[in-house]
């Protein structure tokens, strides 16, 4: 059964990737309707323009128009009008009869003209960010590399720094700073905003949410705060909504979960952990919420998945060395695991994990240790950023290439972190 669910994942993974080569082929008029909306709801969809995504739901739509014009609403719903250029909206989808036959089509159609009209606005643009105005992964847009807040020096930081993989020689720059001093916090992207939740600052353990938008360069604190104060906890966004796994709220570690709505701007208790763990690690995997290592009463390999379909917490393969305080990210569909501590020693030392097998193996380790530290990718490659190397905290940032299976050092931020928190945004 697990290798089943694997291999339909690798299969979805697969058409994700060459959407475009699926749409020109005759399978894809035969889709059902919900494989084709799963397809094009999914953050993975590799397109160059939303004009596509546009262009294969007529396709798909016209080739039985009696049966599914139906369908075209909800289809619609899936693709990102507002990012489509505003002569494409007036000249194709306004022109399409179904469009302006549907009530519902035409109010999405009318969202995106909005959108257009109005997002220069400081005022109005952070209220119309939903799914439909957030980039998906796109050769299109450049992916910038945030890292947030930490620790150095016996201080806890609010600086800020972003680094343009599109720019011709990328280098740190400072942006405006957090409201609140943050270490040990959590960080994470969702409908293209940057948001930094809970950690430790000046005065204990918070559970205070901000957000960033990289339009206006400025942090807005009118977010709800989470259920419960976490420090060292884990963060991740899945299918448009915030994660905040486990965590130390100040006397013990946790094992809850809550999850944010930033429709509602509400937290919600969702499955605990099935052990408690704070200084953890989370990320995304097809389509599924990953928990590993950390620590309470001794540090931890252990990992475990949750599923939000399926709402229960489930452990799989244990990573070959205990780790807290590690940094985790995905890359060509495996989770690697960087650096961290295990109460004795600081790891230089890099194992991936890969769904299929359900296997952990070593790679080359990076070139210094790094416990606390933020792992991201950025435009297909890894980058490893600041840490605390058992001396002091670092501003080096390290590049994997998977194919040599080698890590490069890259030009070094700013301010030494660790503890931080890391996010990457694409901007058009």
């Amino acid at each position: 059964m697990y290798a089943c669910q694997e291999l339909l994942c690798c299969a979805k993974e697969y058409s994700l990737n060459k959407f475009q080569e699926l749409v020109s082929t005759e399978e894809f008029t035969s889709l059902p309707f919900g494989q084709l909306l799963e397809l094009i709801s999914s953050e993975e969809l590799r397109v160059k323009s939303e004009e596509q995504v546009f262009q294969a739901v007529a396709k798909w739509v016209n080739f039985d128009l009696t049966a599914r014009k139906q369908f075209l609403p909800q289809l619609l719903e899936r693709v990102r009008l507002p990012l489509c250029p505003p002569k494409f909206l007036v000249d194709t989808v306004s022109e399409n009869a179904l469009v302006m036959e549907d009530v519902v089509c035409r109010r999405l159609l009318d969202e995106a003209k909005n959108y257009q009209l109005l997002q220069l606005s400081t005022v109005t643009r952070p209220t119309m960010q939903g799914l439909r105005t957030r980039p998906r992964n796109s050769d299109k847009f450049s992916e910038v590399l945030y890292v947030v807040g930490g620790f150095c020096k016996g201080a806890v930081l609010d600086s800020v720094e972003r680094l343009d993989s599109g720019e011709p020689s990328p280098s740190w720059q400072p942006v405006a700073s957090m409201i609140k001093k943050r270490c040990g916090l959590g960080v994470a992207v969702l409908n293209n905003l940057l948001y930094a939740v809970g950690g430790i600052g000046e005065g204990g353990i918070l559970s205070s949410t901000e957000r960033y938008d990289p339009a206006t360069n400025e942090w807005s604190k009118d977010i709800a705060p989470m259920l419960t104060r976490r420090g060292d906890f884990g963060l991740a966004a899945l299918d448009g909504f915030l994660y905040a796994v486990g965590g130390y709220d100040g006397s013990i570690s946790l094992d809850s979960v809550e999850c944010y709505d930033a429709g509602r701007n509400e937290w919600t208790r969702v499955a605990p952990l099935g052990s408690c763990r704070e200084r953890l690690s989370v990320s995304v995997l097809n389509g599924c919420l990953y928990a590993v290592g950390g620590l309470d009463r001794a540090y931890s390999n252990i990992v475990e998945r949750l599923d939000p379909r399926v709402g229960k917490w489930q452990v799989v393969r244990p990573m070959s060395t205990p780790r807290g305080s590690l940094g985790i990210a995905v890359l060509n569909g495996n989770l690697y695991a960087a650096g961290g501590h295990d109460g004795y020693s600081w790891f230089s030392s890099v194992e991936k994990y890969d769904p299929l097998t359900n296997e952990w193996t070593a790679v080359s380790a990076m070139n210094c240790k790094r416990d606390a530290v933020g792992l991201a990718v950025v435009n297909e490659r890894m980058y490893a950023v600041g840490g605390f190397d058992g001396s002091r905290s670092q501003n080096t940032v390290e590049i994997f290439d998977p194919e040599a299976n080698q890590w490069n050092l890259h030009s070094s931020m700013n301010d030494r972190r660790s503890f931080a928190g890391v996010g990457v945004i694409r901007m058009p």
